[in-house]
This record gives C-alpha cells, structure tokens and sequence, in this order.
C-alpha cells in the first residue's frame, strides 16, 4: 500500500493542491484539506472501483472534504455573528483572502482571474477550476462534480460568460 500510496501522491499532489487552494484560497487551510483528503483516500483505497479514474475519484474526495470545510466555516461564523450579535455577517473575523506572497506570484491577468472568480457562484467557481486550471473533460467535471454533462457545459458556459464580462469591466475601470 504504502508504494501505491507514494506513487499516486507524486502523480497527483501538485493539481490536488491548486484545486483546493483555488476553492479556499488559503494555504494552510488547504493543506488541512489536502490531509484529510489523503486520509479518506488511504481509508477508502480499497472500495475503490475503477469505474472513473483515480484523478476523477481522488478530485471527488477533495470536493466533498472542501464542502465539509465550507459548511464547517459557515457553522462557526453563524455561531461567532450570534454570539457577538453582529448585525452584519462581512464582520467576522477569519479571512479568505491570499497571503501577499500567494498574490504576487501571480501574473496581472491570472491576478484578475483570481478575483474574478470570486463573484462566480460556487458552482461556477468549481467547474472553472476543474476544466481550465486543472484541464479535466467536460465528462471527468461531470464525474467528479456528480452532475450531468449538460450541467457542466450550461455552468462552464455561464461562468464564462460571465468572467468576460466581470474583467471586461476591470478593463473599463483601469482605463478611466
């Protein structure tokens, strides 16, 4: 096991990684993900069936461990916002922005990209990470995400289209 086990962490870490950064954008909550992921993964290896890739199935992993994380920081801010009695919820404490450092290794228009993507529904966010960033197929996405290939191809569609026009925007305002 443990070889097997070396040998998909080095195939696959790196796209792993930038995966669940790019949803929480935070490095080291993404290598908590990324551990409890592996975690699952050594747990479960053996149910594995083959019926998708290794790549699809361990992507599948990680996006149910990040959904965990989600609602697991949702739980928490709700608790923190009626604990304080905050009127607001944009006043909680933790943030989910890069470390500077993170930012600026980043080029200008993977810079603007990466703010972008955070007006996209979670939804559309997910698929432009799995096709673009990550350069799975339209049926991986599916696989991976558990919807259709209709759903894929309508979201990535509407996400699209909708980062055009958010960095259309950028565009005007730096013009100005």
């Amino acid at each position: 096991m443990k070889a097997t086990f070396d040998d998909f962490y080095h195939r696959y870490h790196q796209d792993l990684y930038q995966f669940v950064f790019y949803m929480v954008k935070n490095k080291q909550e993404t290598e908590d993900i990324v551990q409890e992921v592996y975690i699952r993964v050594i747990r479960s290896y053996h149910n594995f069936k083959g019926d998708s890739s290794e790549k699809t199935w361990l992507f599948s992993i990680a996006r149910h461990v990040t959904y965990d994380y989600f609602r697991k920081l949702k739980r928490k801010r709700n608790r923190l916002i009626s604990f304080f009695n905050w009127s607001k919820a944009d006043e909680t404490l933790s943030s989910n922005h890069p470390l500077p450092e993170e930012v600026a290794l980043l080029d200008d228009e993977m810079k603007r990209l990466y703010n972008c993507l955070d007006h996209c529904t979670i939804d559309q966010k997910q698929v432009i990470i799995l096709r673009y960033l990550q350069e799975f197929t339209i049926q991986e996405t599916s696989d991976i995400l558990g919807w259709s290939t209709s759903k894929v191809k309508t979201t990535q569609h509407r996400a699209v289209k909708f980062l055009q026009q958010k960095m259309g925007n950028a565009d005007e305002k730096e013009d100005v």
